[in-house]
């Protein structure tokens, strides 16, 4: 029984929302016979203070008004119903559930027998039901107060073709930063100071996209082991800030400090995208715990298998994928989505195993309602779209095939400049797409370069110092015997393992590093990258370190002269680009003379300075080519806002173990000036060099940027030219 006054309240929004006054509380359940609402004093874990029946049902939506409950409260859910997993019903009134709209939850989970649904080790498996009350193992959802003053914040607003993404985890960019209180390292706080927001201004990158920062659950195999799910792939709060991230202790602290992350992050000019996973959620398989969405509507929320409702449809590898039929599980992702935009001012989204999300019945469906109705909404059809285009379902792997609002993590780039610059035979063809934008990916769509979102490495594989430093990846420390993680390999490691104190080849490395910098920010498209890359960050190896949330991880700010060198290598790439159109085109190249002009606006050329032909892109044993990008018909504006174009640079690139000799290609004018070499490890010129005559010597597997300044005059004179 309850003291509190009940009032009937409303179906919408759904959630906990406060008025200044009071709560309304709203839970969607289809199929339940009963619903209660637990409220919670301050230290109350295991016996709630009030119990609320909700009788107030309308469209499968229970619903109540609870005067004078206010910002702080704690609260959380029973649900009845037919426990009956062969026809897909799991309720179980004995287990307390989160809110899926919780805005914020208070405290970590216990993990418990008393959390699942069915008695764990019972010979029934999960047939049987199991009668504990799970209260005190399961953290409490929390009404919030959405009021903040935003002083006026709005999102810097970069197009594709200007953006420039760091991946980056909260905790892992911050936990050892120097100049960070110990109370603020490894928080949103944190990563929204002035000295980790200065950094990333001087880096120059334009986003951030941040590993997931939903409220996830930590695995139980996990923590037996003494370790944690530490990329936070395993979400249960879908509104909800983790509170693990809050450098604050009272509830709900976490939603403001988000926002002001948030709002410092823009005000420095910096998007910020966050990495969420609506393919599954943290309940997993049948074998796995009653948390929240299982309890509530087991048969309405995930995506069951046709033959056999006890189980589930798995195509990310962990089970609990959200049910893409259902009108009101669609309607939840869709509002919590667009609650991460209006409330929370995040500029967009990458997408985990994406294709997930267009898993109707069975078959990946490009035209699925996931995309219908995003493509339609008001507010999600004009923020940052990204999708990492596979799953783990049979057809999963989906790069290039999704619609026009989205942009893709290209895989195909990643794997196709690895295997250049380890020197694999017969990657010319390839690589010529993929620097240039993947036009045989994309252009069909009608999508421009930005679509490909490039990258040589990510939060999910070897760091770039590891990726040419080791062969063979090195996880013993996650308790598999090494058997986890990927087994793709496209190293290159200089022919020694591991680290070395040898000059040479760490100085092979560097140059390797570079060479994968370069070929990155000066591809069109959009560039990713990985977080501590730009000072050479090592795993020691692990390329699966989702598990490891320690130093492995955490990038490492006392940078030695040689990861300091290469942070300005990579600081002076990134404004390059940003200063040159050239390289961050909004239109595919046309590899043919320009509207009045006599030059194409691309040529590949070959060592001899003589046009690429047919038999040379099929030539198994290139390994080397240079690429002219015409600055003619590239229009930028100067800082007074005049129209101006830009310069022409040739791209040499020479993956071979000998050093060549490149001829400037006929065609592409005089006056050609040396911007950087990634050989000499202290040249960055941009442009400022000395003439070059004839040709240029391209030391073994090394980049050289040559730039063909164009004067001011000849630029004011062609600055009504169309642009590219």
């Amino acid at each position: 029984m309850t003291s509190v006054e009940i009032w009937p309240g409303k179906p919408y929004p759904r959630g906990a929302t406060w008025d200044g006054a009071g709560t309304n509380f709203s839970l969607f359940s289809q199929n339940a016979t009963g619903v209660e609402l637990l409220l919670f004093g301050e230290y109350q874990e295991a016996r709630p203070e009030e119990v609320v029946r909700l009788r107030e049902k309308s469209v499968d939506t229970w619903h109540c008004y609870l005067p004078g409950v206010s910002p702080g409260r704690k609260y959380a859910y029973r649900v009845y119903g037919k426990y009956d997993p062969a026809n897909g019903h799991r309720f179980n009134s004995n287990k307390l559930l989160l809110d899926p709209y919780a805005k914020a939850i208070a405290g970590k989970l216990t993990w418990n027998d008393a959390l699942f649904g069915y008695k764990v080790g019972d010979k029934r498996e999960d047939l049987s039901k199991d009668r504990r009350n799970s209260s005190l193992y399961l953290p409490k959802c929390v009404v919030v107060n959405q009021e903040f003053d935003w002083e006026g914040d709005r999102s810097p607003g970069y197009e594709w073709n200007e953006t420039i993404i760091y991946e980056a985890h909260v905790k892992g960019l911050t936990a050892l930063h120097p100049l960070l209180p110990p109370k603020l390292r490894g928080t949103y706080a944190g990563l929204g100071s002035p000295s980790v927001v200065d950094y990333l201004s001087k880096l120059g990158i334009t986003a951030v996209e941040l590993l997931p920062v939903q409220q996830h659950v930590n695995d139980r195999y996990l923590l037996d082991n003494g370790l944690t799910n530490y990329w936070g792939y395993n979400t249960i709060g879908f509104f909800a800030p983790d509170c693990t991230y809050a450098s604050g202790s009272n509830r709900g602290d976490q939603v403001n400090e988000f926002k002001n992350m948030v709002k410092s992050l823009h005000a420095a000019g910096i998007e910020v995208i966050l990495d969420v996973v609506y393919n599954h959620t943290a309940e997993g398989n049948e074998k796995g715990p009653t948390l929240s969405f299982r309890g509530i509507d087991n048969a309405a929320y995930y995506n069951l298998s046709p033959e056999d409702k006890r189980y589930y449809m798995d195509f990310s590898g962990c089970g609990g994928s959200f049910n893409m039929r259902q009108p009101r599980v669609l309607q939840f992702i869709m509002d919590s989505l667009r609650y991460w935009v209006t409330e929370m001012h995040v500029d967009g989204f990458r997408f985990d195993l994406a294709s997930a999300l267009a898993r109707e019945f069975f078959d990946v469906d490009k035209l699925s309602s996931f995309f219908d109705i995003i493509l339609q909404d008001p507010v999600l059809s004009q923020v940052k779209l990204i999708a990492e285009p596979w799953d783990l379902g049979p057809g999963g792997y989906q790069v290039g095939n999704f619609p026009g609002l989205w942009t893709e993590w290209n895989g195909k780039y990643r794997d196709t400049v690895r295997r250049f610059w380890k020197g694999d035979d017969s990657q010319l063809s390839e690589l010529g797409y993929r620097i240039t934008g993947s036009s045989d990916l994309y252009q069909s769509e009608g999508r421009t370069p930005g679509a490909s979102i490039n990258f040589i490495t990510c939060h999910d594989g070897f760091t770039l110092q590891d990726l040419v430093s080791y062969n063979e990846k090195h996880n013993e420390a996650n308790g598999e015997e090494n058997k986890d993680g990927s087994d793709h390999n496209d190293s290159w490691n200089c022919g020694v393992e591991g680290p070395a104190d040898d000059e040479e080849l760490n100085r092979l490395r560097r140059r390797q590093m570079k060479n994968f910098f370069a070929t990155l920010f000066l591809s069109q498209g959009t560039p990713m990258l990985l977080a501590g890359d730009e000072c050479g960050h090592t795993q020691l190896g692990n390329n699966n370190t989702y598990c490891q949330d320690n130093e492995l991880t955490w990038m490492n700010w006392d940078l030695d002269e040689h990861a300091g060198d290469l942070l300005e290598f990579a600081r002076k790439l990134i404004w390059f680009r940003r200063k040159h159109p050239v390289f961050r085109r909004q239109h595919f190249f046309q590899g043919r003379p320009l509207l009045g002009r006599n030059v194409k606006d691309i040529i590949w050329f070959k060592a001899d300075g003589m046009e690429m032909n047919e038999d040379d892109w099929q030539n198994d044993g290139y390994k080397f080519i240079g690429v002219y990008l015409s600055g003619e018909g590239v229009l930028d504006r100067d800082e007074q806002g005049n129209r101006i174009l830009d310069d022409s640079f040739l791209l040499l690139l020479n993956a071979w173990h000998e050093t060549v000799r490149f001829k400037i290609a006929s065609g592409t004018g005089s006056g050609w000036r040396l911007a950087f070499d990634t050989c000499d490890l202290s040249a960055f010129n941009e442009g400022e060099g000395a003439f070059l005559d004839g040709g240029v010597d391209v030391q073994a597997r090394s980049f050289v940027l040559l730039v063909q300044p164009r004067d001011s005059a000849s630029k004011k004179n062609m600055a009504d030219s169309p642009t590219s």
